[in-house]
């Protein structure tokens, strides 16, 4: 009992240490790097101050363990579980450590850069990078236990087998995010429309991708569906094509219709943001109108909300000046009468009036 309760104060004072040793890390390392001009010390400190924290605690775990007297077999365990311990811990620093310079220095940078497909392949590279180092830090905390890392492999191989054919739509989705950054049908902060989503993409991950819908809602969607679904980049369009349909009264003469053909070639040469194509034309006779189709392009990268509003206004305005009246949906009726005379009375008396 003496030596466990010996053990046991080891460990309280270990844990003691290491919430000072957190403490310094708050209080006075930060304060001090937060002086300095790089960005550098601040990042490492954040980094490595929970692993520290971690390792002297283990280290007091260590050290109570083994004035104990325990089987060979336990021994044995114990000091498997102490390795794979600290092997972890230090796979976790340097996980953390790399992620976090990817975050504040490269990242910052591919940002700045006009290459679109970097942007796409950091978030998987970052991604691939935390996976490397933990499974090589596990592989090595198995090693050091003691474990045959060749004949686990081996059979992981084997299982391998059997999980891939369980998993085939994830290799599908993992098949379907290696063709995204092949063919490169879009790319990150691209808009496009996919099984009725329609919304900016923000991230192209391995399994799936996101995209950000016009509702402002996050959608995820396994990389799978844009190689089995078809995909309308609405980014890449070179203009924005308007189709705007007008009707004008039945009482507009000739001359008016081409006043108001001739306002609308002058709405289209005197706009910005728009294109030189044009498409004009007095197309309809129709039920109620005469109808003037008329096509534009909006400009890539105007803003088309803007854009079109300022041409409706213009439209209307002009009309309006022109005294050009835009036809809404009417319908003349004519009533026939038929009158018969009432032979008793000598008077004539409506009929039944048929429309």
């Amino acid at each position: 009992l003496y030596q466990w309760a010996i053990s046991l104060l080891i460990v309280l004072g270990f844990v003691i240490l290491a919430k000072v040793v957190f403490w310094l890390f708050k209080k006075i390392v930060r304060k001090a790097t937060d002086k300095t001009k790089t960005r550098l010390d601040d990042l490492l400190i954040d980094m490595i101050e929970e692993p520290v924290v971690v390792f002297i605690v283990l280290v007091g775990f260590m050290l109570s363990f083994h004035r104990l007297k325990f089987s060979e077999t336990m021994d044995d365990l114990l000091n498997k579980a102490i390795y794979v311990a600290f092997t972890i811990n230090f796979t976790w620093l340097i996980a953390r450590t790399v992620d976090a310079l990817i975050r504040e220095y490269m990242a910052p940078m591919i940002e700045k850069s006009d290459n679109k497909l970097d942007d796409q392949i950091l978030p998987v590279a970052r991604k691939g990078l935390r996976w490397v180092i933990w499974i090589l830090g596990i592989l090595l905390a198995l090693n050091n236990a003691g474990y045959n890392v060749g004949a686990l492999l081996a059979g992981l191989g084997i299982g391998g087998i059997a999980l891939a054919m369980a998993a085939k739509d994830t290799i599908a989705n993992v098949f379907g995010g290696v063709t995204i950054f092949v063919d490169k049908p879009f790319t990150i902060k691209d808009r496009i429309k996919i099984g009725g989503y329609d919304g900016t993409v923000e991230e192209i991950g391995i399994r799936s991708s996101r995209i950000r819908t016009l509702e402002g809602r996050l959608v995820t969607i396994p990389n799978h569906k844009f190689t089995d679904s078809f995909v309308e980049n609405v980014s890449s369009e070179p203009a924005r094509k308007v189709v705007l349909k007008l009707g004008l009264t039945y009482d507009t003469t000739p001359e008016k219709m081409m006043e108001a053909m001739d306002i609308l070639r002058d709405i289209h040469k005197s706009g910005s943001g728009l294109e030189d194509k044009l498409w004009l034309n007095f197309d309809s006779f129709g039920d109620f109108s005469l109808g003037i189709t008329f096509i534009y392009y909006i400009s890539k990268g105007e803003d088309i909300a803007a854009v079109q509003s300022r041409v409706n206004l213009e439209i209307l305005r002009r009309f309006n000046e022109a005294g050009l009246d835009f036809a809404f949906p009417t319908q003349t009726v004519y009533t026939i009468g038929e009158v018969r005379e009432n032979p008793s009375a000598g008077e004539v008396n409506p009929g039944k009036q048929d429309l």
